[in-house]
């Protein structure tokens, strides 16, 4: 029974746009949490060609995040694994790591981000029907659009958010995490049929081998600050000022297990940086905070303002700046030549012009001012299939250019 089979047979796509597709036991999922049936599981997957893969995590809950549920469906499964129950998730390393399997995500960055972090899995022939939809020109690319466009299916989302963690999970939830894997290999074989007639497949297939390398930040030892949007902007006092601030959100979520935006906002941190509030009806006045955030916070947060501005001006933090190498004056009209082609490149293909060449490429590109194809290979930021595709109008159009 193919893919697109097996979902008729649920009974789901044969309803018609407006009607709310309900789930019942007809989805045959499996839950896996113990670890003969997951070396089990492991052992049928190895003989797949193309296995469907969702995740569910708890970042919105706790101070670190985690991986709840593994989402995966094959033309013979639907399986639920919890990595929860389960001490060891090695079993599974070798099937995501194979190069002859398909495994198909939806969005996969964080997933393979967190796979990584959590079990240290790696994955290999990565198809992510997001990155595909982009491909094609696809405005609204998350799975609910997608899937709608597609198959005339709407997906009820209302558990996205909810916490995952939490055991034993309600049927309902399990149910809702058992829907999304299932539609993902039938929807890849569409893309990838119309990726092939317009020459895009292999574009994406190098997008998606890029996407298999990403992993989790690691700030280890590092100051705060430098994952603090607008930092770069403040006086080096106030810099210390954020920095003690930030050390303390860290130590509150830590302690009570929560994420640092449920404890205190960014921008209420900011504020009270700025003000740098010594008392109690300063740090009012400036309403960085709730009336709860202050009565719980509020004295913590005044003591390490008086803490940090004891700090001897040769001791402030400095935000790090990169200067970078000095190019020619005509880089910006570069700049706007490759940026008036991509526009019409993209038009015509009907796609988002930053696929064909982003701003970085471009700046790249425009200071390397290449002249023929062996030159652009010097190009580091550019892709193959970008080379390949594109190469030959990038070169033209710097050659059009006076030196």
């Amino acid at each position: 029974m193919s893919w697109l089979n097996k979902i008729k047979s649920l009974g789901e796509t044969a309803l018609r746009v407006g009607k709310k597709i309900k789930y019942g036991n007809r989805l045959g999922y499996q839950i896996i949490d113990t670890e003969s049936a997951l070396k089990d599981f492991a052992r049928i997957l190895e003989k797949e060609k193309t296995v469907a893969v969702d995740l569910e995590a708890d970042s919105m809950y706790h101070f670190r995040e985690k991986v709840c549920l593994i989402q995966i469906a094959t033309k013979r499964k639907n399986v639920i694994i919890d990595p929860l129950q389960l001490d060891d998730l090695s079993p599974l390393a070798p099937f995501f790591f194979r190069h002859d399997i398909k495994k198909v995500f939806h969005g996969a960055d964080y997933d393979i981000r967190s796979l990584y972090r959590d079990f240290n899995i790696e994955i290999s022939n990565l198809f992510d029907t997001q990155i595909a939809s982009r491909f094609l020109g696809i405005r609204e690319t998350g799975l609910e659009a997608v899937l709608q466009k597609h198959f005339n299916i709407r997906l009820d989302k209302k558990y996205q958010k909810k916490d995952w963690s939490k055991r034993p999970l309600p049927k309902d939830m399990l149910e809702y995490a058992a829907k999304d894997a299932i539609y993902l290999a039938p929807l890849a074989n569409v893309l990838e049929k119309e990726l092939e007639k317009k020459g895009r497949l292999f574009w994406v297939h190098e997008e998606c081998d890029d996407l298999t390398k990403v992993r989790a930040a690691s700030f280890d030892g590092e100051p705060l600050f430098l994952r603090f949007k607008g930092a770069g902007r403040l006086p080096q006092g106030d810099l210390a000022v954020l920095e003690n601030l930030l050390q303390v959100r860290k130590e509150i979520a830590e302690k009570k297990d929560k994420p640092l935006f449920k404890i205190i906002g960014n921008d209420s941190l900011l504020k009270i940086a700025r003000a740098k509030p010594l008392n109690p009806k300063h740090l009012e006045k400036i309403k960085a905070l709730s009336r709860k955030q202050a009565r719980m916070y509020g004295d913590a947060l005044v003591e390490t303002v008086r803490e940090a501005l004891e700090i001897p001006e040769t001791d402030f933090p400095v935000y790090p700046r990169r200067k970078g190498p000095v190019s020619s004056p005509k880089v910006p009209e570069r700049v706007k030549a490759i940026r008036r082609w991509r526009g019409v490149r993209a038009k015509s293909l009907e796609i988002d012009p930053a696929l064909i060449c982003n701003k970085l490429l471009m700046n790249a590109i425009a200071t390397k001012n290449p002249r023929n194809i062996k030159e652009l290979e010097e190009v580091k930021e550019m892709k193959n299939w970008q080379r390949k595709a594109f190469g030959k109008d990038i070169v033209t159009v710097l050659r059009k250019m006076k030196r």
